[in-house]
């Protein structure tokens, strides 16, 4: 069977990663969660006290930067390395939440971590989330998804996520907080969050998690299949 690459692309708190992940899974391809190693690279920076604004501290950041997936043999789910250091939970803080479209933002930061994103993906069978793999890292994807949902939604869902790490962070503060970062992420001069003309558009606000996952391995599984059947022909 031929193997694609899938891009999903979206909002902040649309559930992007925790959909790629159980597509990944009932795929049996592999996830790269772009958006954790934004999050990881924005924790470099706040860790070594460096200005992304300043660009001797861009450089020197990027140069000492070495963000890593492992698959947890027992968990079976892949996991986020910085510098050897496993950070997953670290990296879902609003301490870094709320830095990391700034860090993003930064062209330098964006071209190392996009070249790292593509090297990944090289050989296929790879879905992929972030804000602009569609537009940017993998352009050529056979399927792209753009996940969108309202404001109200996604906050909530973002506070669940924080509360079952033992952080309580008002509603308000985190609809502020995804407010700015979709007006960030829309609007910066390097890979702006866009929704490219072929990707298919779902909306999470009123569909369950397993309904959002099927539409999507639904399209997936009859793209493979065409591909498959269009490769045995030729």
């Amino acid at each position: 069977m031929n193997k694609i690459v899938i891009a999903i692309d979206g909002y902040s708190g649309c559930g992007k990663s925790s959909t790629a992940k159980a597509v990944a899974k009932d795929l049996g391809y592999t996830y790269i969660d772009t958006g954790a190693m934004y999050r990881a690279a924005t924790l470099h920076f706040l860790n070594n006290y460096l200005s992304p604004a300043n660009p001797h501290d861009v450089e020197k950041a990027l140069k000492t930067l070495d963000i890593s997936f492992h698959l947890n043999p027992e968990s079976q789910l892949q996991e986020t390395y910085l510098n050897g250091l496993h950070v997953d939970d670290e990296i879902r803080t609003m301490r870094v939440t709320s830095k990391v479209s700034e860090i993003a933002a930064v062209p330098a930061v964006r071209k190392d971590l996009v070249a790292q994103q593509q090297r990944l993906a090289k050989k296929k069978g790879v879905v992929m989330d972030g804000r602009d793999v569609g537009s940017v890292v993998f352009p050529e994807a056979e399927l792209k998804i753009f996940m969108s949902a309202n404001l109200n939604t996604r906050a909530e869902r973002r506070q669940a996520e924080l509360l079952e790490k033992g952080e309580m962070v008002p509603l308000e503060d985190i609809k502020s907080n995804l407010a700015e970062r979709d007006r960030i992420d829309s609007t910066r001069s390097e890979g702006p969050l866009i929704k490219v003309a072929d990707a298919i558009e779902i909306d999470t606000s009123h569909i369950t998690f397993a309904e959002q996952v099927g539409q999507i391995v639904q399209k997936a599984r009859e793209i493979i299949e065409k591909e498959s059947s269009y490769a045995g022909k030729h």
